[in-house]
């Protein structure tokens, strides 16, 4: 955990963009402050790109700074503490000299966050600043354990969030290939209906010509059934003409049957509220009677 921890600083000092991975221009800037050549450099960083696409994701960089020479690991463990010591007494002493307690505390807390890169995965610390002060005044031998534990937290959330970023990217250029894949089928697809269009309109002129032929048949027999359609119309009205006359007698009737319904309906209203009364009243006698049962057993 504790060369997952420097590993994971390291990678931070490195990485001072915030990009995410790590280039070998990235590592060689840090040239002049490591007693490490060039070469050695470029020997680190070959190793440690498994993939060889020439940057370092910090899931590559961890897993080849624990596997690595042990020499070259050392020098740049020294180097992320060296790095690690400078932020920490970057504050004059005039000025720790006056602060209180509680601005120390968030000094410290801010100072480690900032070394777990806990800003760029967690929106809100509220929580783990809250446990970490507890712990710094409850049970201080714990902390360290504490802070260990939130190094490969939070190691794992970088991990997690350079793997999305990969699999955005991934997805991106899997859905511009198809994109582009897509546009070539359509243009083939325009070209080839194009060509059979223009095929189409010079075989379709004959069948054009013996298509209208046929149709101005079908049109001269159409002119005969709706000639003997307009003789059945006539005939269909005079049977209208006749059955207005028996529909006028049947309406009359309709009319009368109708103010009987009426009539009937007024009754039934009248009935259902002279039912619903005598119900009431029922329900009335019910709980009297009920009333003077429960008296009676008393």
């Amino acid at each position: 955990l504790t060369v997952l921890g420097k590993a994971h600083e390291f990678f931070q000092i490195c990485d001072v963009e915030g990009k995410g991975f790590i280039t070998r221009q990235d590592m060689q800037r840090l040239h002049p402050e490591l007693p490490l050549s060039l070469e050695e450099l470029e020997k680190v960083f070959v190793t440690l790109d498994a993939d060889g696409n020439g940057s370092l994701t910090p899931k590559e960089f961890t897993t080849g700074f624990s596997e690595f020479g042990k020499h070259v690991c050392a020098e740049l463990y020294s180097y992320s503490m060296m790095q690690q010591s400078e932020g920490e007494t970057a504050c004059p002493l005039k000025c720790k000299e006056t602060v209180s307690d509680d601005e120390d505390e968030e000094f410290q807390f801010s100072n480690l966050m900032d070394r777990l890169g806990a800003k760029k995965v967690l929106d809100d610390d509220s929580d783990v600043k809250q446990l970490w002060l507890q712990l710094r005044k409850d049970e201080p031998h714990l902390l360290s354990n504490f802070e260990e534990f939130l190094v490969r937290i939070f190691s794992q959330l970088q991990e997690a969030d350079n793997e999305k970023n990969e699999l955005e990217c991934a997805l991106k250029k899997k859905i511009s290939a198809y994109d582009e894949e897509i546009q070539h089928l359509y243009e083939e697809m325009e070209q080839q209906i194009k060509k059979e269009k223009e095929q189409f309109l010079l075989k379709d002129t004959e069948r054009f010509q013996s298509y209208s032929q046929d149709l101005k048949c079908k049109l001269l027999s159409k002119e005969q059934e709706l000639e003997q359609l307009v003789q059945q119309q006539k005939r269909l009205e005079q049977q209208c003409t006749e059955l207005l006359s028996g529909k006028e007698e049947t309406k009359v009737e309709n009319t009368r049957l109708k103010l009987t319904n009426q009539e009937l309906l007024r009754h039934l209203e009248k009935t259902s509220h002279e039912l619903n009364l005598a119900q009431q009243q029922l329900q009335v006698l019910q709980e009297e009677a009920s009333k003077l049962h429960e008296e009676k057993e008393m």
